[in-house]
């Protein structure tokens, strides 16, 4: 939790040039309290990597500032995961975070995890943004406030489109 304070409050210096479609990549390292009894990365605590990606992706944007000027923040409206190989302690590993696309109500992001180039997990996430009053904002609301125009949407991989649905995320 202290990390996420840390990226969300103090977020890194924006990427000139960053696009909206292009990955973010955050460099992390395995610490002890990641583990569980069996000495690997538990479960849930890949969920928390994946928080501190999303938000390093904002920052790679240069969005944290737009968005919070007009009181919106992003949650998890639902995500889902896979999980490769185990993480250990004191290994070095990447989260690399990308928009998959978006619908009237929420953005789809794909996150993978790797470890010397071989994959470790992937989640795919659904996020929604919400104002400090509690209402959804539309995802081409927010796209324009960090993109600074309008865009459409790429075409959601048949996949995550499969999983979207199954899900019903976009009509909660």
């Amino acid at each position: 939790m202290l990390q996420l304070a840390l990226v969300t409050l103090r977020p890194r210096a924006a990427v000139a040039g960053r696009d909206l479609l292009d990955p973010s990549v955050t460099h992390l390292r395995v610490r002890l309290g990641d583990l569980d009894l069996y000495r690997h990365v538990n479960n849930g605590v890949y969920l928390q990597y994946m928080d501190l990606g999303r938000s390093n992706y904002l920052a790679d944007l240069g969005a944290f500032g737009r968005l919070s000027a007009r009181g919106w923040y992003p949650v998890v409206a639902a995500s889902t995961m896979s999980y490769r190989r185990s993480l250990t302690l004191g290994q070095r590993f990447t989260v690399t975070t990308r928009v998959l696309g978006w619908d009237g109500r929420v953005v789809y992001l794909e996150q993978v995890v790797e470890r010397d180039g071989q994959l470790v997990a992937r989640g795919w996430v659904a996020g929604r943004f919400l104002s400090r009053a509690g209402d959804r904002i539309a995802p081409a609301d927010v796209v324009s406030a960090i993109d600074g125009g309008d865009r459409v949407s790429p075409t959601l991989p048949d996949d995550v489109a499969t999983w979207a649905r199954a899900v019903d995320v976009a009509h909660r």
